[in-house]
């Protein structure tokens, strides 16, 4: 491999992931409630899964023991996280919701120093409070088009906090011996189980018969193949390039997604919501680690 493919898979996997964020704008907008969107994202997910495994030639069984380990990253990994995504991005802007997903860095620095797997670093306490003060000029009613939209910033924060969270679980206890393919499969099964009765109890289930398929449709199939896809992708790339060297897609989701807005929805942004860019981006560069030990594969 030369050393231009990691550079040319970086941007392309943090193409795919800010691609994303527009699709679920188009997506929400059209009606669809978060439930059935996270149920259907799943089964999407693990029937994707399931066929890369078997290309692969790799297992597809769960093991009994670790079923609550499978539930415990579908809950914090995708059952909270994108059911609130998922309701923040009817009232935010593409764009703004790309850069509130960014601080998934910021917030894990705390969180792992909490849990004891991370050490102080003033560089990187700088770098938190210059990124947190990034997300409250965005939050501020001067950088969003209306003003009331600035009570769905603290919902679209849960989603951040979800991963972080998550992250830092990982780097603690572990995968308990399964590889991140089988994980995300097993994740994605549990996930889709717990999922349906809550689409359904909600009267948010979509059956697929019973709607007229159109751009918003094939938005949310391609949103969540690019999902498993670019996952995959990501894995790939930490075992090729490093996980230092392959965090750095944080970056690169941010701004794809901002520019996918813009080009996608037509969206503009005012010089406040530039001007936190910027500041959460330089906070996200300081709080970045630099030693491999301290990032979860």
């Amino acid at each position: 491999m030369t050393k231009t493919h990691p550079m040319f898979a970086l941007l392309l996997f943090g193409a795919g992931w800010g691609l994303s964020l527009p699709l679920a704008k188009i997506v929400v907008n059209a009606g669809y409630k978060p439930f059935g969107l996270v149920f259907w994202q799943l089964v999407i997910g693990a029937v994707t899964m399931a066929a890369l495994r078997l290309v692969t030639n790799k297992t597809l069984r769960m093991p009994p023991r670790l079923l609550w380990f499978f539930t415990l990253i579908a809950v914090s990994g995708t059952l909270l996280p994108n059911t609130f995504s998922y309701r923040a991005a009817y009232h935010l802007p593409a764009g703004v919701m790309s850069m509130v997903l960014s601080v998934v860095p910021l917030l894990s620095f705390p969180i792992a120093m909490g849990m004891g797997i991370d050490r102080f670093n003033v560089l990187r306490l700088i770098g938190l409070c210059i990124g947190l003060s990034g997300v409250v000029i965005l939050a501020g009613p001067q950088s969003l088009p209306n003003p009331a939209m600035i009570l769905w910033v603290p919902v679209a924060l849960i989603a951040p906090l979800c991963y972080a969270t998550e992250g830092n679980i990982v780097a603690k206890w572990g995968t308990h011996g399964l590889g991140p393919g089988q994980v995300l499969y097993g994740a994605s099964v549990i996930g889709s189980v717990l999922a349906l009765p809550l689409a359904w109890g909600t009267g948010q289930f979509i059956n697929p018969l019973a709607i007229t398929w159109g751009v918003p449709e094939a938005s949310f199939i391609a949103l969540s193949v690019i999902h498993v896809v670019v996952y995959s992708g990501y894995v790939w790339l930490v075992n090729r390039a490093g996980s230092v060297f392959a965090s750095q897609v944080a970056y690169c989701v941010t701004g794809f997604g901002v520019i996918w807005s813009m080009i996608l929805l037509g969206e503009t942004y005012s010089l406040w919501v530039w001007a936190a860019l910027g500041l959460i981006v330089f906070g996200m560069l300081l709080v970045q680690p630099r030693d491999k030990a301290t990032l979860a594969q």
